[in-house]
């Protein structure tokens, strides 16, 4: 048992945009319930600098929290050439949702462009299971 246990991972806050991705519809229309489906909608999509600042790489395990949830999302890296440092991307679905926050300023209109998290790595937690968001 080491001292290091007991101290908590850095927090970092971070951006989410929602998108859509014709891949992750195909694997919805197959099986909303399906592994395939699950896999691509419970990823979040990282800066590399960020990543590297946050000792991730691909594949790793993220905490996302805020006063609307808290889930755990597998890690991918940016493909983008630009730098988008504390942005953070996540294809629509039930991941995603569970962290819009359900004050809409008035407009009836939920936020899917500006969802406010803190990320922290995870070491043990596995991806939050599609069955405890529902």
């Amino acid at each position: 048992m080491g001292f290091g246990q007991f101290l908590t991972e850095p927090e970092f806050k971070f951006i989410i945009v929602t998108h859509r991705d014709i891949f992750q519809n195909i694997s919805q229309e197959i099986s909303r319930f399906g592994n395939e489906y699950a896999e691509r909608s419970s990823v979040i999509t990282l800066d590399k600098d960020d990543m590297k600042k946050m000792g991730l790489k691909a594949g790793d395990t993220v905490v996302a929290k805020n006063t609307s949830a808290r889930v755990v999302l597998k890690v991918e890296s940016s493909v983008y050439e630009k730098p988008h440092p504390g942005i953070a991307f996540m294809i629509n679905g039930p991941w995603a949702n569970a962290l819009v926050p359900a004050d809409t300023g008035g407009t009836g209109v939920p936020r899917f462009k500006k969802i406010e998290v803190t990320l922290s790595r995870s070491k043990t937690e596995k991806v939050t299971p599609l069955n405890d968001l529902i």
